[in-house]
């Protein structure tokens, strides 16, 4: 068997209008919310470039323009920074535009997640690619996208990133049948859209990390819109399971989906308890604070 090619771009849909955080993305892209000290893009394109990747696809939309601006040289505030003597930060500011060669395309039309992923074509090519959604923070210390992509480079096929949920919530998400393979992998035999409880193949959900092989464009060229009108993911890699094997990656800690509210709020504090500049005193800070109520 013929080496796999080696999994060297990342696609990053962003084209999202962020309404569960209105009004505060009312006039900014829900990608550019602070989390402690960083924009939420920044840790997804950081934790794509800790995988070996080093060419990364944005889809953007109408209203992103502070995507491109912060991941771009502003030379005017590192001479600023410089001539204050504050260099780490000018340092800080010069490394963010040298993770990694960043590129953008508009999807145009806000036509679904797998709508997102077609417009990319022309700039994957015939090479497999990751996908990474923003909404969705993962922990570094879990190295999902790299066992992701040594599982592609071991099969050539693509992997979806899964994970137990309850019963009751199986509804919100895409949901596989899957056949054990290995502890942590198994094959997807079929791939249903937010089904009902009652008759979920598993408890096995899609979460938003992949790798895929560039026949996915082709079935993404051949699924019909579904709810909302929209061109689902999830649609495209069950067609794909007609023709080649999907493997399923498992995981069971160290993602918070970002797009909810309270989850975005547990990265903060996990993410500010951790830190040696802030930890020490917001972890006293916490303490007291639950203490003082009773919690």
């Amino acid at each position: 068997m013929q080496p796999s090619p080696r999994v060297t771009t990342a696609v990053i849909p962003a084209a999202g209008l962020g309404t569960r955080f209105l009004p505060a993305t009312k006039a900014q892209p829900k990608e550019m919310l602070p989390v402690v000290d960083k924009p939420v893009i920044q840790y997804v394109v950081e934790e794509a470039v800790r995988a070996g990747i080093d060419d990364i696809l944005i889809i953007t939309g109408r209203g992103k323009r502070s995507l491109e601006d912060h991941f771009d040289r502003n030379f005017e505030l590192e001479y600023f920074l410089g001539q204050k003597g504050k260099h780490d930060a000018r340092d800080d500011l010069v490394d963010i535009a040298e993770l990694a060669d960043i590129h953008y395309v508009r999807q145009g039309e806000p036509l679904g997640l797998g709508h997102a992923i077609s417009v990319a074509r022309k700039h994957v090519g015939d090479n497999p690619f990751a996908v990474l959604l923003g909404d969705e923070w993962m922990r570094r210390d879990v190295g999902l996208l790299e066992g992701m992509i040594a599982t592609y480079e071991r099969y050539n096929r693509s992997v979806i990133a899964l994970k137990e949920v309850p019963s009751e919530e199986i509804s919100r998400y895409g949901c596989v049948a899957p056949e054990p393979v290995a502890e942590g992998l198994v094959q997807i035999i079929d791939l249903v859209e937010k089904p009902d409880p009652a008759t979920a193949p598993s408890n096995l959900a899609v979460m938003g990390r992949y790798v895929l092989t560039p026949e996915i464009f082709d079935a993404l060229a051949h699924i019909e819109p579904g709810s909302g009108g929209e061109l689902q993911l999830t649609d495209a890699i069950a067609l794909l399971l007609r023709s080649q094997a999907v493997y399923g990656y498992t995981f069971d800690e160290g993602r918070y989906d970002t797009g909810q509210v309270l989850d975005y709020l547990k990265v903060i504090v996990e993410l500010a308890s951790e830190r040696d500049d802030l930890g020490p005193e917001f972890r006293r800070f916490l303490g007291d604070f639950a203490r003082d109520r009773d919690l």
